[in-house]
């Protein structure tokens, strides 16, 4: 160890003080770089280990932030999809205005009756907006009711599908004349007192007949799912699909129909 020590500071002189050295330096050089990279080799694995390895502790906290980014973002993507089917809605109901010869007006359902056997519905339009009793009521797909009640902003609308409500109808095919009723169920309809002899079956279209000056002619009420005998019953058992969407719809056309206005005009009188 002494004679190792004695070389060094001997190699250290000769190295200050001359440059007797100085050609070999570099080869030194090369020879101790692999030393120094073992040297430093834990330092290096540790700091490695501190930016790849997190606690138990952060790890949670990590999982837990990203499920929570994760829930506002579904939240976001459920808003963006009720906006963009919104957004279809209004278009499909804007397309069902131009096609009308009558003059609409657009209303939002704002309430429905909490009696499930009574299918009401309230809308944001009433006197306020010239709405009055007995005013048909559609969707973009078809008829949905009509006006019992009015108030100054708000109306209450009695839908086809309340087992109370008939109205006027004709198949589309060949004019055969019908009257449609209620259910309690807003997806089926019924025909009633259809004889046996009836040219009507399944896959036709009605529409309101306009008979009895309530519906407007020609709106779509509904199409035949089912047409059956019954036994001991004169007549066909003969079931519809409303047209209009009546547990679904939100936007709805109220309509001023000539009919409508000459009769309102009528009773304004008396």
């Amino acid at each position: 160890m002494l004679l190792l020590a004695f070389v060094a500071l001997l190699l250290l002189l000769i190295d200050t003080y001359t440059r007797w050295l100085q050609p070999v330096r570099p080869w030194l050089a090369g020879l101790t770089t692999p030393i120094y990279w073992v040297s430093s080799l834990p330092r290096r694995i540790g700091e490695i280990g501190d930016e790849t390895v997190m606690s138990r502790a952060d790890l949670e906290a990590e999982i837990s932030r990203q499920k929570t980014q994760l829930f506002i973002l579904k939240g976001r993507m459920q808003r963006m999809a009720k906006l963009a089917a919104e957004n279809v809605r209004l278009r499909n109901l804007l397309n069902a205005t131009e096609l009308l010869q009558d003059r609409v007006l657009v209303s939002e359902l704002i309430g429905v009756s909490p009696d499930p056997s009574r299918h009401t519905v309230i809308v944001n339009r009433g006197e306020d907006h010239d709405v009055f009793v007995g005013q048909a009521v559609l969707d973009a797909d078809g008829l949905m009711g009509q006006v019992v009640e009015v108030y100054h902003s708000s109306s209450k609308v009695l839908l086809i599908s309340d087992s109370s409500h008939a109205l006027p109808v004709q198949v589309l095919r060949n004019g055969v004349r019908s009257i449609a009723e209620g259910t309690g169920d807003q997806k089926r309809l019924t025909l009633r007192f259809v004889t046996p002899s009836t040219d009507i079956k399944v896959g036709d279209q009605l529409v309101s007949s306009g008979l009895g000056g309530r519906y407007p002619l020609g709106y779509p009420v509904g199409t035949v799912t089912s047409v059956d005998m019954v036994s001991g019953n004169p007549y066909l058992k003969v079931e519809l699909e409303p047209s209009a969407r009546i547990d679904r719809s939100r936007y709805l056309l109220l309509v001023f129909s000539a009919v409508e206005q000459l009769g309102t005009g009528a009773d304004a009188g008396k």
